[in-house]
């Protein structure tokens, strides 16, 4: 049996699970487009690193902080519970997985695989509100 992933960057399908064979939509469970987090003009970041903020002026869209994107549980965290992640920042719970089982995993959204290596796999305490 072949796998239905391709590789081709427009036509990538689901290889696995209720959606098996469909066009990947690169949306989470909860319909909302994955994004990393954003700590925004108005934030402790742009008092630790000032060069950032000429940069948030001139693009009205980095002047508000935004939620990264976390996978978790949800039978533990339900989705738009947020978490700080210390080192990635705040994060809303808006997608699930298949091997994110459990109080004790979540998944962080990166732009790229790369970018997810680098950070690898951390045992953090993390601050929860739900």
């Amino acid at each position: 049996m072949g796998t239905r992933l391709k590789l081709d960057f427009w036509n990538k399908y689901v290889n696995a699970g209720k959606a098996d064979g469909h066009p990947y939509s690169g949306l989470t469970a909860a319909g909302s487009e994955p994004v990393i987090p954003q700590a925004g003009l108005f934030s402790v970041d742009s008092l630790s690193r000032p060069w950032m903020i000429p940069v948030r002026t001139v693009f009205p869209w980095l002047w508000f902080p935004r939620d990264g994107t976390i996978a978790a549980d949800t039978k533990y965290y339900p989705f738009g519970t947020r978490m700080l992640v210390p080192g990635y920042g705040w994060g809303t719970v808006e997608d699930r997985g298949s091997a994110i089982k459990g109080p004790g995993r979540i998944d962080l959204y990166f732009e790229s695989h790369q970018e997810a290596l680098n950070w690898g796999r951390q045992r953090l305490e993390v601050e929860i509100v739900r």
